[in-house]
């Protein structure tokens, strides 16, 4: 095994981690360059080879937010809709579902459409939902629209007819004629050929509309590492937590829009194997946004629909709200809280934090970059909480920009940082609170496992709002995403909607062959994985679950009938129909190697003290600071305390107690929970 790289672009930061094949990492964290987000990328990397020779480098794991921020930003090409006659309004019409916010707008206006309506072309084709042909391709039609979208200089075009995913044919035909005029053309039945109109168009539409971004961002990328002497191939990261090669991720780079969050997903989950927890919450807290997952049994939940771009209460994005895209992604809630977020207050003269973050530029206050606006890190910089980060921190900084809201609230400079921290603690909560409580699960249950640059700060705050008695924090923390990019696999999958099929066994095994051949590889071949599952539904129902796949369609129901009962809490049985298949292939990573032993702390000496505030205390207390190699030498550390990470600091309040676990994780227990052995 090789050298591996894990790059994560985040808001605040960009982390790049190497793994040696002894199994010891090296870290770098740098702040994000936005206009260039490349040459981040290529300042970490150049920190984490010092001294090494690049050409040893064979692999490159990469996890961005670009798709996600060119949807937001409305900053992907300009598309062109290639439909059945009779459907071009499809997309412009498209549904809108009104939050707490907007019900009561008399003025609200609905967000536009991802494509303009002018911009949405008809030809003259229909087939049935069966496959049946019901009135020819009239290719002159199609010719006229290409030559439209050429002429008005359109460069990229989404073709999506009614019913395709049963019969591609015309499909196929119209994009083959659309490509003699118009450089980037994606057809729906190659991107994910499924039911619900709608769905698949707007899928079909933003892969058309983010992909020669992404295509050209990658290949900047590759070149640029090249330029360092690293010529390994690059992955990225996908929405549902494998990884695809950059030529697959540009082809398909719908596939991506969730690629951020997703790697610090599986590191969670492989914290929770490595210390013997199945059943835990990941809880990433960066400079910008917070996120909340599920993982059960060691694997986190995934949705095959998600909103782009929406919003809701407490965390949760309500179908309606945003462009919805029809593509496994890993299930999580995410709300505008994180270390960069702006305090700021109200015409009413109430405390606020977030969405707006002041990200890298200029940053927190407490950076020294020109930054004058209180955020979270001034916050916690205050209290005490922090002492030092991957940039100097200037304490007055943060004081000053504290006095910003502690003088109009008429309270003092700690009380106003503290009341910052306890309103991002609580907004955090919410996105724990939508992916456990609203879904009727008991977070009771699970251990929360904290990382980002500023979540262990906050963990065991957010931990006690739900009862959950256990936080483990993993070895380096503040860069646990990227390091979770090194454990991802090389996967893709497919779907393929067909009612009243014949043979399912046989779709299934087109599907694996064809999503193999992404991969470069045979289903049977040593290493490869295939899962496949379906998606089943009462008959006369609309909607559908998906569960694991059985030749016995007697064990295919009863799992069915028990998702069932799952999602809506009722028993009920009844005839049950097949209408979607899928498969994913994945190319099993080779294991990774035992990490070396750390040094062993100097012996003897007295861990370090600060000031750090805590309301339970009734203000500033005198606060052990340990790092994680002192703290192994203690049985255990009651908080109040503080531990340091190089990347990190994790807060123990009062009433909770650290200790070093399996994996140098630390655990924080409360005091109501029995602790587990170090």
């Amino acid at each position: 095994m090789g050298f591996a790289i894990g790059v994560d672009v985040g808001g605040t930061f960009t982390d790049v981690v190497l793994r040696r094949p002894s199994g010891t990492v090296t870290v770098a964290k740098c702040l994000s360059t936005h206009d260039d987000p490349i040459a981040g990328i290529v300042t970490g990397v150049t920190r984490v080879l010092s001294g090494l020779d690049p050409a040893l480098v064979t692999r490159v794991v990469h996890a961005t937010t670009l798709a996600t921020n060119a949807v937001l930003e409305r900053k992907g090409v300009r598309v062109a809709f290639v439909t059945t006659r009779g459907f071009r309004s499809v997309v412009p019409l498209g549904r809108y579902a009104r939050v707490e916010e907007d019900r009561y707008d008399l003025r609200f206006t609905p967000p536009p459409p991802p494509v303009e309506p002018g911009d949405c072309f008809e030809v003259t084709e229909r087939i049935s939902a069966r496959g049946q042909v019901l009135t020819p391709l009239d290719e002159g039609s199609v010719r006229l629209a290409a030559a439209e979208i050429a002429r008005r200089g359109i460069t990229s075009a989404a073709v999506c007819l009614l019913h395709s995913y049963a019969e591609p044919a015309h499909e196929r035909r119209v994009a083959a004629i659309l490509r003699e005029l118009v450089p980037n053309v994606v057809a729906s039945s190659e991107v994910w050929p499924e039911i619900r109109e709608y769905e698949r168009a707007t899928t079909t539409i933003m892969s058309a509309y983010v992909g020669p971004f992404m295509a050209s961002y990658l290949s900047r990328l590759e070149d640029a590492l090249a330029a360092l002497g690293v010529r390994a191939p690059v992955h990225v990261m996908e929405s549902g937590g494998g990884v695809m090669s950059a030529r697959l991720a540009a082809r398909r780079a719908v596939a991506t829009i969730e690629s951020g969050p997703a790697a610090g997903v599986l590191a969670a989950a492989s914290t929770g194997r490595s210390t013997g927890i199945a059943d835990v919450i990941s809880f990433d807290m960066g400079g910008t946004t917070a996120k909340a997952c599920v993982v059960r049994g060691g694997r986190p939940e995934i949705t095959h629909e998600f909103h782009v771009g929406g919003k809701g209460s407490f965390g949760g994005r309500r179908a309606g709200t945003g462009v919805p895209i029809r593509t496994p992604a890993i299930d999580l809630a995410e709300v505008g809280a994180g270390g960069g977020s702006v305090a700021w207050i109200d015409a009413a003269g109430a405390l606020r934090v977030g969405p707006h973050s002041a990200g890298s530029s200029p940053g927190p206050a407490c950076y020294g970059l020109g930054g004058g606006e209180p955020t979270v890190t001034d916050a916690n910089l205050v209290l005490g909480y922090l002492g030092s980060a991957s940039i100097p921190l200037s304490p007055p900084l943060a004081g000053k920009a504290l006095d910003r809201l502690a003088e109009p609230l008429g309270v003092s400079r700690a009380e106003a940082a503290h009341a910052v921290h306890a309103i991002v603690s609580a907004a955090m909560a919410a996105a724990v609170h939508v992916v456990t409580v609203q879904r009727g699960i008991d977070p009771r249950g699970f251990a929360l496992v904290a990382f980002g640059g500023a979540g262990p700060m906050h963990a065991a705050r957010v931990a006690g709002r739900f009862g959950i008695g256990r936080v483990v924090v993993p070895e380096h923390c503040g860069v646990a995403s990227a390091a979770g990019l090194l454990r991802g696999e090389l996967s893709t999958d497919r779907v393929l909607t067909r009612l009243d099929a014949g043979d399912p066994e046989a779709i299934l095994a087109a599907l694996a062959s064809a999503a193999a051949a992404d991969l470069g590889v045979s289903p049977g071949e040593p290493g490869v994985r295939v899962e496949r599952s379906v998606d089943a539904r009462f008959l006369g129902q609309s909607h559908d679950l998906t569960v694991a796949w059985e030749p016995s369609r007697e064990a295919v129901e009863a799992r069915f009938f028990s998702r069932y009962a799952q999602v809506y809490g009722i028993e009920q049985r009844g005839e049950v129909e097949l209408v979607g298949y899928r498969v994913r292939v994945t190319l099993a990573a080779p294991p990774e190697p035992p990490a070396e032993p750390p040094a062993e702390p100097p012996p003897g000496g007295s861990p370090r003290s600060r000031l750090a505030y805590f309301a339970e205390l009734g203000g500033y207390a005198g606060t052990p600071v340990h790092t994680r190699a002192t703290l192994g030498l203690l049985p255990r550390l009651p908080g109040p305390a503080i531990v340091e990470d190089a990347e990190s600091t994790i807060v123990v309040p009062p009433g909770w107690t650290a200790l070093l676990g399996p994996g140098r994780a630390v655990h924080l227990v409360a005091a109501s929970e029995e602790a587990p052995g170090a």
